[in-house]
C-alpha cells in the first residue's frame, strides 16, 4: 500500500476559471471524489476545499483543491500537512504542464518545479521538491506566445479528445499509486 495521504488538485478558483487548461487538476480531483463518492467542503484552516474519507480498495483518503490561487498553492498544501504532521512524500499533487503534449500523463516521484508557479509555492512551502506529482499535458499547438492566455484558456475541440482520455486514465493511475505504489504505476503509465 502506498503512504499517500493527500492527494491535491491544482486550479483557480472561480466561475471564470472552470474547465481552463490551468484547472486540470481541480477537475482529477472532483472526479476522484464522486467516483469515492466524497463530499467537499470549504474548510478555511486549509484555505481550500477539502474532502476526507474511505476509497475503496484504498481506505482513508483526503483530497484538497487550493483557493489560495495557483500562485500560492503552497500555503494550502502546507496547512494540511502541519495540521495532519504529514510529510512531503505523502502528498500527490496532480497539475497541468506545458512542457508534455496534450492529454499525456507523466508520473514522477519528486522532480523541480519547471516554470510551474503552483509548484513553486508548493516547493518553497514544503521546503523539499521530493514528493510525487501527476502532471498532464497542456502542450501549446498554435504555437503563440501567450502562456498566461494559454493556461488559463479552455480546450481547443481538437484537444479536448485528448483531455477527455487523461481525465479518465488519470483515477485510474492515482489508485494505482494508492493500491500498488508509485513505482508500480510509473512502470505501467508513463
Amino acid at each position: 500500500m502506498s503512504e499517500i495521504k493527500l492527494i491535491v488538485g491544482l486550479g483557480n478558483p472561480g466561475n471564470k476559471y472552470d474547465k481552463t487548461r490551468h484547472n486540470i487538476g481541480f477537475e482529477v480531483v472532483d472526479n476522484l471524489a464522486k467516483n469515492w463518492q466524497l463530499d467537499w467542503s470549504k474548510n478555511n484552516r486549509f484555505k481550500g476545499y477539502y474532502s476526507e474519507g474511505a476509497a475503496p480498495k484504498i481506505g482513508k483518503i483526503r483530497l484538497l483543491k487550493p483557493l489560495t490561487y495557483m500562485n500560492n498553492s503552497g500555503q494550502a498544501v502546507r496547512a494540511v500537512c502541519d495540521w495532519y504532521k504529514f510529510s512531503p512524500e505523502s502528498v500527490l499533487i496532480i497539475y497541468d504542464d506545458l512542457d508534455l503534449p496534450v492529454g499525456r500523463l507523466r508520473l514522477r516521484s519528486s522532480g523541480s518545479a519547471g516554470g510551474h508557479n503552483g509548484m513553486k509555492s508548493i516547493i518553497s512551502h514544503l521546503g523539499t521538491q521530493d514528493f510525487p506529482r501527476l502532471r498532464i499535458g497542456i502542450q501549446k499547438i498554435d504555437g503563440s506566445k501567450d502562456t498566461i492566455g494559454h493556461v488559463l484558456g479552455k480546450f481547443s475541440p481538437e484537444e479536448q479528445p485528448h483531455i477527455n482520455e487523461a481525465l479518465k486514465v488519470a483515477p485510474d493511475v492515482i489508485e494505482t499509486v494508492l493500491i500498488k505504489g508509485i513505482e508500480k504505476a510509473m512502470n505501467l503509465y508513463n
